[in-house]
């Protein structure tokens, strides 16, 4: 390989599954994908901090009680730290009324992954091909890449994924409708996948990798709690504390984070991702 190497690919093996940063909205740079195409693209390192080429999230969606729009917000549990709308959704289906946990059920959470993709062929926008987008895909796809870098197919691929030169490989989605949702089982990296970059073509690729921590608006607690109280429980301030002789039910955090960004996503992708990308 060229300008990709194999110390680079170690620390993305090594980061595979984590994220600490934070950073702000940049979501037009995402890549649609549509039932009925499929895209090829090669995997993008990002060369400026090998350890961030994957950004692994969870977010909340739901259609709001309030407006009647959907909303969403990237989960802090994505950094390891607490989450109100997660802290409640537990109390609710731990102790609620069987209302409350029917209400709560339209509480969507999601698990996520976002990586850099050179774009050789998008069918269904072709302005996106010889451009560096981003690549958001669920636990189908997730699985297909982590078995190329780490897994069974890890000897055929492995560091192969992420070169742009003449050893390596088109990671080609392919994007079926099953029934009503979308799957990404037929999806597989091609060893036939030579693209006529010089070496100079390659590295300005590399440099033009996005920041995956600053796609999402990260908001605070307060403004988690906040926006809960707006679109789900339709009230824009917290009821004053009534005082009680009983002992209150602990807010536990679940074991496993449960996924879950406001943003301009559609709820049919976010949704169709949910129960198909599992």
């Amino acid at each position: 390989m060229s300008t990709f190497d194999s110390s680079m690919f170690q620390s993305i093996k090594d980061a595979l599954a984590t994220s600490d940063s934070k950073g702000s909205a940049k979501f037009n740079e995402i890549m649609p994908t549509k039932a009925g195409n499929t895209y090829t693209v090669r995997l993008l390192p990002f060369a400026k901090d090998p350890s961030k080429t994957f950004f692994h999230y969870y977010n909340h969606g739901w259609t709001s009680f309030a407006t009647g729009q959907y909303v969403q917000a990237l989960s802090p549990q994505t950094f390891g730290e607490r989450d109100p709308i997660a802290e409640e959704r537990f109390k609710v289906l731990r102790t609620g009324s069987e209302e409350e946990k029917d209400k709560m059920s339209a509480v969507r959470r999601l698990e996520k992954w976002l990586v850099n993709v050179y774009v050789i062929d998008d069918p269904s926008n072709p302005d996106n091909n010889g451009n560096v987008k981003i690549l958001r895909y669920g636990k189908q796809l997730h699985k297909i890449i982590t078995e190329a870098i780490e897994g069974e197919d890890a000897e055929e691929f492995g560091a192969r994924i992420f070169d742009l030169g003449p050893d390596g490989v088109n990671f080609k989605i392919k994007v079926e409708q099953q029934g009503d949702y979308p799957t990404y089982v037929s999806s597989r990296f091609t060893p036939a996948g030579k693209i006529d970059l010089s070496e100079d073509e390659q590295k300005g690729i590399y440099e033009g990798a996005h920041d995956l921590t600053e796609v999402f608006t990260i908001k605070s607690y307060d403004e988690l709690k906040d926006m809960l109280n707006e679109h789900y429980y339709c009230r824009t301030e917290e009821p004053a504390a009534t005082p009680t002789t009983s002992a209150p039910v602990p807010v536990e955090t679940p074991a496993e984070p449960e996924p879950a960004v406001v943003s301009n996503d559609t709820v049919e992708e976010d949704i169709d991702e949910l129960l198909k990308d599992l």
